[in-house]
């Protein structure tokens, strides 16, 4: 199983240290760095100022929003990526949420799943750099009527084919990333859970493309907080901010994917208290009602051979890769949570 790094959003408070890590983890021999994007920093040019500070460590996007660029324009910016870091870029795209898509693009948070399948495979024609021709719902080029002719992109990216990931959460969407997609970005994956939640879907949607799962890169990723086993539970608590967010802020009531795959995990009750208070704007009150054992199966918390028992854990349940947000509140602590993070991954046997 191989580790990767996810530095979230810019602007989250701890810019500074951000480069360090990725350097860091390019050291030890993490795979992959990722970035993600919402409505501050965006992605393309925070890997690009990584890649640009690093050596072997993959750059990836989780995720490129689907509203936020016409499938050209990604496929322009993945091949530029890839040649830039000389062929270390993996694509990972996404519809984003409801709130973001209208609220801060304007765009329709509509038939997601067959605007995604749309858009994959515009960027996938472009990025073979034949001429660019597409007839769909969402997208038709070049435009009927008009001056606009076909035409191909002129950067030639570093390899033939780049990683294409899929953030999925629900049913339907995990099936269909199976189907057209090289990996699936995964957040709050519980291993015990992982089968019924997540993988059957996958695997339906490879078994639906004439495939099986070899080669398909399972990909969560989950904060990681190492200290005593004793102290677990104050551990845990510092992410009850970060999991009522999700479970209860992300979203509408009726649009939350997190919340609903919570309540697939079993803590149907939990997240509806979570998400009516964190909604009405009780924030702390919706933090003190996550479950321990929910933030405990979503996390990576405790000593270095409880992580690593954890890491077996996930890859039985078939997780391929494994990334990882190091927590700590200076440079060092975060320093120190990725080397452990690398020490687990060998004492479990599976670097």
């Amino acid at each position: 199983m191989q580790l990767g790094i996810n530095l979230g959003y810019w602007g989250a408070g701890m810019d500074a240290d951000n480069l360090a890590v990725a350097k860091e983890a390019d050291r030890l021999g993490y795979a992959v760095c990722w970035a993600a994007e919402a409505y501050g920093s965006d992605a393309a040019t925070v890997l690009s100022w990584v890649a640009a500070q690093t050596e072997r460590i993959d750059i990836g996007s989780a995720i490129f929003q689907i509203p936020a660029r016409q499938p050209a324009m990604t496929a322009m910016t993945a091949a530029t990526l890839d040649s830039l870091s000389g062929g270390r870029f993996r694509l990972g795209i996404g519809v984003s949420g409801p709130q973001v898509s209208e609220g801060w693009y304007g765009v329709k948070f509509d038939k997601p799943l067959a605007r995604t399948r749309e858009y994959v495979e515009i960027v996938r024609k472009a990025m073979t750099r034949e001429r660019l021709t597409y007839e769909g719902e969402h997208w038709t080029l070049p435009l009927p009527g008009g001056p606009g002719k076909p035409i191909k992109l002129t950067v030639h990216p570093q390899r033939e084919h780049i990683p294409l990931y899929i953030a999925a959460i629900g049913p339907k969407n995990l099936e269909q990333t199976g189907e057209i997609a090289e990996g699936a970005l995964l957040i709050f994956p519980s291993a015990a859970h992982l089968e019924e939640t997540t993988i059957k879907h996958l695997r339906a949607g490879r078994e639906k493309a004439g495939k099986t799962m070899e080669g398909f890169d399972v990909h969560p990723t989950l904060p990681l907080a190492v200290g005593e086993d004793k102290d677990v539970a104050t551990l845990a608590d510092a992410f009850r901010p970060y999991t009522a967010l999700y479970v209860g802020g992300m979203g509408s009531a009726k649009q939350n994917f997190y919340n609903q795959l919570a309540q697939r995990m079993g803590f149907e009750a939990a997240a509806a208290e979570i998400q009516q208070k964190y909604l009405s704007g009780d924030k702390q009150g919706a933090a003190a009602a996550v479950p321990h054992d929910l933030i405990d199966q979503t996390t990576l918390l405790g000593s270095v051979g409880r992580v690593a028992d954890r890491m077996k854990e996930y890859a039985a349940a078939g997780v391929t890769s494994l990334s990882l947000n190091p927590a700590g509140f200076t440079l060092d602590e975060r320093l120190a949570s990725l080397r452990a993070g690398m020490e687990a991954l060998e004492r479990a046997g599976l670097a």
